[in-house]
């Protein structure tokens, strides 16, 4: 990026700022309706298709896998081009995503079109790129802005599981995608024409300057070996979140409750999200990123132990939102370590391949849990499955942890 096409430095935590910050909300609720939607027409896929639970969790699969690897070539665009050329991308993959699964007449169509189209072209365009552009414009309330422009994923499952639960029960899965796709693939085409402004240059800092050498061996590590670790942990924490987010409506549909009601779960688990993601950008802004990612563990990895003992109709919903509550910070801290212990100008790229690893986790997730879910016959073993994954990631978070600790206590 050169000086002549970046934004004055000024525009850092300015009005223009917020502003830019309501219109990637808006585009991150958007392109992340994609996540949700599958979720809730599992179901009625697996039962017209004729697949197993297992099959029919392969569409979230390819849609993840395709959303992380995305990311981290489109994160990689936007560090050179800007974010703008990508979501106008974005919003083409994801219309005609939508359209082309709702003409699929067997699952590997439907599976293909959320991979390629939904995941690799739409959805990855609006979280690492935006959630990296959002850090550039912000500095003194960076944890709060960055948790602002990360729980449009949340809003996104806030909103469209309910309302697509309802298009499911009243015109059929296929309208529905039609409608959305149309609707999400336009609105995200209009929104990214108010993306075109590139960010402020970042001063880099002096050669030798504590603040050079921390950036170039992040936890004293190596860069590449720093962001192996942030990967792995990204992972696992998500292996485990994908759990409850995948297949509660296809537990309550077993359990007797209903896919409405599961809808319902997912919805309020989300929305759960969106105060958590608030609540721990201030927290990040206090406590740093780090602390924030052991935190969320720790309470995640409480949430769900508390799904093993208890599966009624009440208790589920009260699990959900505390699951909500508790895990909706995770990733967004792992873009503000980003920014804490890597070089600033390969925040899109680096940002990218994390949450790429963490939408592999997702992937693996979803699968898994619904491998073991045919295996068993019952969803128990796969609540146990998070939760030792959950264990792999804060451990390697407390060790990351342990080691900046270290290093401070050695530079005084």
């Amino acid at each position: 990026m050169s000086p002549s096409n970046a934004a004055a430095e000024h525009l850092i935590d300015s009005a223009y700022a917020a502003r830019r910050l309501l219109v990637t909300l808006a585009l991150m609720t958007l392109g992340g309706s994609s996540m949700y939607v599958v979720a809730v027409v599992l179901p009625a896929v697996q039962s017209e298709f004729g697949v197993s639970r297992a099959d029919a969790s392969i569409p979230y699969t390819l849609m993840m896998l395709g959303f992380g690897l995305g990311g981290l070539y489109m994160g990689r665009w936007a560090d050179r081009a800007g974010v703008h050329v990508p979501l106008l991308l974005g919003g083409f993959g994801t219309g005609l995503g939508f359209i082309a699964a709702s003409l699929s007449s067997n699952i590997w169509w439907f599976a293909l079109a959320h991979g390629l189209l939904l995941g690799l072209i739409g959805s990855s365009t609006t979280f690492a790129p935006l959630v990296a552009d959002t850090s550039l414009w912000w500095k003194k309330r960076r944890g709060i802005a960055v948790a602002v422009c990360a729980s449009g994923n949340y809003v996104a499952g806030a909103i469209w599981p309910p309302l697509a639960q309802h298009g499911v029960e009243t015109v059929g899965w296929r309208s529905t995608y039609v409608a959305m796709g149309l609707f999400c693939g336009i609105g995200m085409a209009l929104l990214s024409l108010l993306m075109r402004q590139r960010p402020p240059l970042l001063q880099t800092p002096v050669a030798g300057s504590a603040l050079a050498q921390q950036s170039q061996q992040p936890f004293g590590l190596s860069l590449n070996k720093a962001q192996f670790l942030l990967c792995v942990a990204g992972v696992a924490c998500c292996v485990a979140m994908a759990m409850p987010q995948v297949h509660i409506v296809a537990y309550c549909t077993d359990l007797g409750f209903g896919a409405a009601r599961g809808a319902e779960m997912l919805s309020l688990m989300l929305a759960c999200g969106i105060a958590s993601r608030l609540i721990s950008g201030l927290i990040c802004d206090r406590i740093g990123g780090l602390r924030t990612l052991v935190l969320g563990s720790v309470l995640q990895g409480v949430a769900l132990l508390l799904f093993l003992p208890f599966n009624g109709l009440v208790s589920l919903y009260v699990i959900s939102a505390l699951f909500g509550l508790f895990q909706g910070g995770i990733v967004p801290a792992y873009a503000i370590i980003v920014r804490e212990y890597f070089p600033a100008k390969e925040a899109g790229s680096r940002v990218g391949a994390v949450i790429m690893a963490t939408m592999i986790g997702m992937a693996l997730g979803g699968w898994m849990s619904g491998k073991v879910f045919d295996l068993t016959g019952s969803y128990h073993a796969a609540f146990l499955n998070g939760v030792m994954w959950n264990a792999l990631n804060l451990s390697i978070g407390l060790w990351l942890l342990w080691r900046v600790k270290r290093a401070a206590v050695s530079a005084a």
